[in-house]
């Protein structure tokens, strides 16, 4: 191996090739090739991923590629502050995906005879620089073999092939499937220290989708395809693994190993988009949910159609309430026998928070234990079980009287999770939550949003976040992320819907509270008997806001006993508490002359 350097630039040069003749390029032949992308209509990139690719070009040409890390970007590209946390803001490594995705698609049109091929490769945010110049190799082993071995990070590599159309196509598909099977690699077994034992995640295997139309179709379902495993591999609960695009004959089992399987098709004509999805029980192969997204590509960019595409798959199939975590989807015969009862928790779980019940509590709660001591590395499994001790005493259930308090005993669940995984969303909502209900909503409101950054799509998170904010006296705001998250996932759990409904009635928009609230079906959950009283006794409904009364006095007969500390702990303002309190006395409730 030779390694030299001209005009600023590294080369590393394999030992027996001479017949590649390679020169380092000249900065000022990189500068054009960057000024050639940046103003070309196929590299389709906003303004901030361009500046992405200028920054880490001058940094490489500057011989400062070793340097070229996710916090430099960040400061200097993001305008992010010196206290930038990459684990909690995950903007560098989103924007590096879409600016890999740029410059395949550019490579792919109308930079195809370039003389300088520029990419970021995966696992670096520091470019490689390849200088086109020789004849063209016979075939991609010929191309393999003439590329250098261990190349450190932030070395310019320059390779002697030109790629004519004909053989760059198969290349690129090459390398997105190799791109497809590393993803996979990373997001279905990482090998940080939230896999140093087995975890019980449930398996979702995706298959590449399929272009089912010509070369503009091949784009389209590979970026798509990329895309969705992002989207999937943020949500915790799963283990996400990609299926190689591997030759028919050679492709092993798709649902070898896997309790689902996601799978489906690209079709590219004219001006319009038709992709398909279906996801599939891992061993029976029965569909149990399939999605048709048209879209008319002259209204949008190529990346905000794959990303709009690949964010509402994930949504549907992945997110909580969504197919996989739907009771009515479970085979209990898909399920492994290490794997069968978490999922059956996880499944519990969710059904726990639509009813908010004493006795599921009870049993969820036992569940998650026994779940977390067979598995005590499973991360989600610990933030689902820092909810079930926050709701010992936020909603007054099952309380053990010899224990430490709930809240205590969730707070170490919560920063457990995380440690254990931290880009668990799971995780940071239930250490938001505590926090939030422990008289902390500045740092609670803090982590939430850093949780959300972590997966936008992720409709629980919202919500819960709107949740927080509402009560914290933004009302508007928190409302309207609640509404959001709604529409998102018309499946959400009856308590958010209940919480749009306080947020109409804390903004004095009665009509809205009285439509939202009739929505909601929690009977057997105290707080929905108070919060409907409060809506229907404003609303005028005086014999249905003393049903809902007489009712939550049944369930919580001490509720009143010490209204100052109830709503203390959900941090309401003095405006908020007044009106509270306002409320409550019109429904007929016994609120203490001394009350405020």
């Amino acid at each position: 191996m030779v390694a030299s350097s001209a005009a600023g630039a590294s080369i590393v040069q394999k030992s027996g090739t001479p017949q590649l003749g390679l020169l380092a390029p000249e900065p000022t032949a990189v500068r054009g090739q960057l000024a050639r992308i940046l103003t070309s209509t196929d590299f389709n990139a906003p303004q901030r991923i361009r500046s992405f690719l200028t920054f880490v070009i001058e940094e490489a040409l500057a011989g400062r590629g070793d340097r070229i890390k996710a916090f430099s970007i960040a400061t200097h590209v993001f305008g992010r502050g010196e206290d930038f946390d990459a684990l909690n803001d995950p903007v560098v490594r989103i924007e590096a995906g879409r600016l890999r995705r740029a410059l395949e698609r550019y490579y792919l049109l109308s930079g195809r005879d370039d003389p300088v091929v520029i990419d970021i490769p995966r696992g670096t945010y520091a470019p490689s620089i390849r200088l086109i110049s020789a004849p063209v190799l016979a075939g991609a082993e010929a191309v393999a073999k003439a590329q250098p071995e261990g190349l450190p990070k932030g070395v310019i590599r320059l390779t002697g092939s030109r790629w004519r159309p004909h053989t760059l196509i198969p290349a690129l598909a090459a390398a997105v499937v190799l791109i497809l099977a590393v993803a996979g690699a990373l997001f279905g077994f990482r090998t940080d220290r939230t896999r140093m034992a087995p975890t019980p995640e449930v398996v979702l295997t995706v298959t590449p989708f399929a272009n089912l139309s010509g070369p503009d179709g091949a784009l389209y379902a590979a970026g798509l395809s990329d895309e969705l495993l992002s989207q999937l591999a943020r949500f915790r609960e799963l283990r996400v693994i990609s299926r190689d695009a591997m030759p028919p004959r050679q492709r092993p089992d798709a649902s070898a190993g896997a309790q689902y399987v996601l799978e489906g098709g690209v079709r590219a004509a004219g001006q319009q988009l038709r992709v398909s999805a279906r996801l599939l029980e891992g061993r029976s192969s029965r569909i149990i949910w399939n999605g048709v997204y048209d879209r008319d590509l002259t209204t949008s960019g190529s990346f905000a159609i794959e990303s709009d595409i690949a964010a509402k798959v994930a949504m549907a199939v992945a997110q909580p309430y969504g197919v996989i975590f739907t009771p009515v989807s479970s085979d209990a015969s898909s399920q492994s026998p290490d794997s069968a009862e978490a999922y059956d928790c996880t499944l519990r779980f969710y059904q726990y928070r639509k009813i908010l019940d004493q006795e599921e509590h009870a049993l969820t709660r036992q569940c998650l234990e026994r779940t977390t001591a067979r598995f005590p590395n499973y991360s989600t499994g610990w933030a689902m079980l820092a909810y079930l001790y926050l709701d010992e005493e936020r909603f007054d259930l099952n309380r053990r009287p010899n224990g430490s308090a709930g809240r205590f005993r969730a707070r170490d669940a919560a920063e457990r999770a995380i440690s254990l995984d931290p880009d668990n969303v799971r995780g940071h909502q239930a250490l938001m939550t505590v926090l939030f209900f422990s008289r902390e909503p500045e740092a609670a409101l803090r982590i939430g949003e850093k949780a959300l950054a972590l997966n936008p799509n992720d409709s629980e998170m919202l919500a819960e976040l709107g949740a927080r904010i509402a009560q914290a006296g933004d009302w508007r705001r928190g409302t309207a992320m609640l509404e959001d998250a709604q529409s998102r996932n018309p499946g959400q759990t009856s308590y958010h819907v209940g919480l749009i409904a306080l947020g109409h009635y804390m903004q004095g928009d009665d009509k809205k509270a009285l439509e939202w609230i009739r929505r909601v079906d929690l009977k057997r959950f105290a707080l929905y008997h108070l919060v409907a009283s409060l809506i229907f006794a404003r609303s005028g409904l005086d014999g249905e806001a003393k049903a809902r009364a007489a009712e939550f006095m049944r369930m919580r007969p001490r509720f009143f006993d010490d209204l100052d500390a109830e709503l203390s702990m959900r941090n309401f303002n003095a405006r908020d508490r007044a009106i509270l309190i306002a409320g409550a006395r019109q429904a007929g409730f016994p609120v203490g002359a001394g009350a405020q």
